[in-house]
């Protein structure tokens, strides 16, 4: 999101390059409240003054867009941080493999599915059955579980055994 109105005001987008530029003209960035808790924004509110000066918002919010693309850009190649945040896991998910040793999404990655699942059979007798390790496989692989192909699931019960 480059901008955004509220209470008729537009606000536009700082990253890096301008938001000391904004700061320093006195532009307020939007705040709202999450949870009772303030949240500052990288949208700043544009002066009145601007108005007067079309091209100078269309110029700003031309760089608004370009700063919000690479910001979008930046955070789909950094990948997810947290393993709860890859595909088919969730926190308790998380949790186990902690427990089992694999505590970020690197690791995860290094030790494949297998390994991560071997290493929560050792932690965890009673609580894991085979749908997790085609869980873990799909975080891996970046896929839902469900498409899988059967050949190989049939690689990694194999493998298992």
């Amino acid at each position: 999101m480059f901008a955004l109105v509220v209470n008729d005001k537009l606000h536009l987008r700082a990253n890096a390059d301008n938001e000391e530029e904004y700061k320093k003209a006195g532009l307020e960035p939007y705040v709202y409240k999450k949870r009772g808790f303030p949240v500052v924004t990288k949208q700043y509110a544009i002066p009145e003054e601007w108005w007067n000066e079309p091209q100078r918002i269309v110029s700003k919010a031309e760089r608004a867009l370009e700063a919000a693309k690479q910001d979008k850009e930046t955070k789909s190649k950094s990948g997810p941080n947290r393993i709860k945040d890859l595909p088919n896991l969730r926190l308790a998910n998380e949790r186990m493999l902690k427990k089992a040793g694999i505590t970020t999404v690197e690791e995860l990655y290094e030790a494949g599915s297998l390994n991560a699942y071997r290493a929560l059979q050792e932690t965890h007798r009673d609580t894991v059955n085979i749908e997790l390790l085609w869980a873990l496989e799909g975080a891996v692989s970046g896929t839902h579980w469900s498409v899988i192909p059967q050949q190989r699931r049939t690689e990694l019960l194999s493998q298992l055994n």
